[in-house]
Parts: structure tokens; sequence; C-alpha cells
């Protein structure tokens, strides 16, 4: 399948503070914007954030091998250089990191994870494989 960026857009409930936590946080770039909405260029694709009330989801967690993990989340597949300068950056900022593990350990597919919050309450998780070729490789493809 061809590489192709996606596009997702999610409910915020602050265009301000959504945008310095994207942006001088995770240190994505800002695309097109209003009072109402923003595009956040998150490594190559486009997440937008539509100013809005509440918002509630249903089903908020799922286990995965031990670890219990956010149901609703998104993230980007990072190198482990990248992955571990995001990961110090966000433990030292005001915002908590949970959930960081490896999961897969020894088998197909191995990677390290971690979750973080943003200001609207999405989960946002940061992965990286330890061999990037593994990323949709199946255990019967051994």
């Amino acid at each position: 399948m061809k590489k192709a960026p996606f596009h997702m857009s999610l409910p915020c409930l602050s265009i301000s503070k959504t945008k310095d936590f994207y942006m001088d946080v995770i240190g994505a770039d800002l695309g097109r914007n209003t009072s109402r909405w923003i595009d956040i260029d998150l490594f190559g694709n486009q997440i937008t954030f539509t100013k809005s009330g509440d918002f509630n989801f249903s089903y908020r967690s799922y286990k995965f091998e031990e670890t219990v993990l956010p149901a609703f989340h998104f993230g980007v597949i990072v190198d482990r250089e990248l992955w571990d300068s995001l990961y110090q950056k966000l433990m030292v900022s005001e915002y908590e990191v949970t959930t960081e593990a490896t999961f897969l350990k020894d088998q197909v597919g191995e990677h390290v994870s971690f979750f973080v919050k943003d200001p609207n309450g999405h989960m946002l998780e940061f992965k990286s494989f330890l061999k990037t070729k593994d990323m949709f490789r199946q255990l019967t493809d051994l």
C-alpha cells in the first residue's frame, strides 16, 4: 500500500491550549487555522481540532498483554531516538505520561509505547518498533 498522510478531526476544549501543547511541547507545526479550529502537522499527518463542548466516549480502556490501555487514542510511530527525546521532554513537562511499556517482548512487533493526555483529554500514543519492518507483520509471517 502506498504511504499517505492521514487526516483526523477531533473535538477540542481550548484552541490556545491545544496549539501550545502540540507546537511548544510536542514540536509540531501549525497549519491552517481560525479562532474555531486549527490544523496541526503531526509528523506529516493532519490533525484538525475543532472547538467544542465536553465529549464522552464509552469503553475507555482495554487490556493488551497485562497492561490496561486507553481504547480511544491516536498516535505516531517514530524512530527510537525521537521516541526517547519526546519521552524525556514530556517527563519534565506539566503533562502526565502514562503507560510507558514494552509490548510483544522478543516477538514480531516488539515496540515501546507511552501515552500522554493532551489538553482536550485525547490520549496520544508515541510508539517505536524494535524492527520497523515488523510494523504490519503477523506472527504467522515468520
